[in-house]
């Protein structure tokens, strides 16, 4: 069982920008990602994608438009970017107003599933969407606008 906080990492009028980081580590999910990616010149412009799109949503929100869905239907879980790629960065869209980034990788199967990296990243953000969602129900954790209120001091146990 591993334990995972989730830190803010941006937050404008329009959304609030989460990231998750597991214990040991000192990189949260999306810096990792960000790391693996900032110096790879076969996928920059999939990576520029990504920023590109993240860039837009900070300032419009999150909506559901500029996702790729993912997962299962009844989770949260989504993709950047939308447009053709090769790189894939899974988060958490709760609404047009909070969004938590994973991780990603390079998507060289048909589906995440047939990716072991891809289906883990996306394994995790469904247990944590799930955890997150039974904080939510007990009213541990409210979403206020554009905030989680409470958020900032539990610990997840995927």
């Amino acid at each position: 069982m591993r334990e995972a906080k989730v830190d803010i990492i941006d937050q404008t009028e329009s959304v609030s920008l989460y990231t998750i980081t597991f214990e040991g580590n000192e990189l949260s999910e999306f810096e990792k990602f960000m790391d693996k990616f900032k110096d790879n010149a076969t996928l920059q412009r999939d990576y520029q994608l990504i920023l590109l799109a993240l860039d837009k949503i900070t300032t419009h929100g999150a909506l559901e438009r500029n996702f790729r869905p993912e997962g299962k239907m009844n989770d949260n879980v989504v993709a950047l970017p939308i447009d053709k790629s090769r790189l894939r960065l899974y988060c958490l869209r709760l609404s047009d107003k909070i969004l938590i980034l994973g991780n990603g990788g390079e998507k060289n199967t048909k589906t995440y599933e047939e990716s072991d990296e891809l289906k883990g990243y996306v394994m995790d953000l469904q247990k944590f969407d799930a955890l997150l969602k039974s904080f939510i129900q007990k009213g541990e954790i409210e979403i206020e606008k554009t905030k989680l209120v409470g958020i900032e001091d539990k610990t997840f146990r995927l």
